[in-house]
């Protein structure tokens, strides 16, 4: 008997365990209050997405935190659980995400002029249509390839955006590359730090000409735990 209960016992919690805690649903109404709260319940800033090409690491930014949060969240969920990066643009993006599946609430722009749309930034992507606000979408993300510019190109794209780059930026946009264009009409919330010849691989990938990759090119992804 006593037997008995400790294997029910030890049953009892192993199916505990497997239960994942009721995912909490986001509308528009209550995201923001959401977020907060589960992103102070869930601190991480270290993603890996593993593909065939191989690994990319990222950070997320602390200071972009719905954005941050929303990302933890869905990647904890399962959202990712079987996407691809469906949109590929040389010089420009890879977009990663699940477009069979719709999420029904948009994420508030969190602009930071010192995140900036240099390659290996990490940004999500929005609809343009009705969306005078520059929301992003709740779960399709990019990271940018870009291509280096020169000085005077740097200049005319600063005039027409209306920004100011600061030396580093323009540094960055040199040396590195980007895509300018982006800067303050897309969220950055984290960065590349390991696997920027992944993103290259990824970025040179046949395209149909919708910018459909002619291979599928799925990824996991998963969230690193805070110690």
């Amino acid at each position: 008997m006593v037997r008995y209960s400790a294997i029910l016992l030890t049953s009892l919690l192993l199916l505990s365990c497997a239960q994942k805690k009721e995912a909490v649903v986001i509308t528009p109404e209550n995201i923001r209050e959401v977020l907060t709260q589960y992103g102070k319940e869930n601190p991480e800033n270290e993603v890996i997405i593993e593909t065939k090409m191989g690994t990319i690491k990222l950070r997320l930014f602390e200071d972009t935190p719905l954005h941050r949060a929303n990302f933890v969240k869905l990647i904890k969920e399962g959202y990712y659980d079987d996407s691809d990066f469906y949109r590929i643009a040389y010089e420009f993006m890879i977009q990663g995400g699940d477009l069979k599946k719709k999420l029904n609430y948009r994420i508030p722009s969190e602009f930071n002029p010192k995140y900036y749309h240099k390659k290996g930034a990490l940004s999500m992507a929005r609809v343009d249509e009705n969306n005078p606000n520059l929301e992003s979408s709740a779960a399709e993300f990019f990271i940018v390839h870009g291509t280096r510019y020169a000085d005077e190109d740097i200049d005319i794209e600063a005039r027409n955006l209306g920004i100011h780059v600061t030396p580093e930026q323009r540094e960055a946009y040199r040396t590195v590359g980007g895509y300018m264009t982006l800067d303050g009409r897309y969220t950055v919330f984290g960065e590349v730090t390991e696997g920027l010849d992944v993103v290259d691989k990824i970025a040179s990938e046949k395209v149909f000409n919708t910018d459909q990759p002619l291979r599928k090119i799925p990824f996991t992804i998963r969230v690193v735990e805070s110690k």
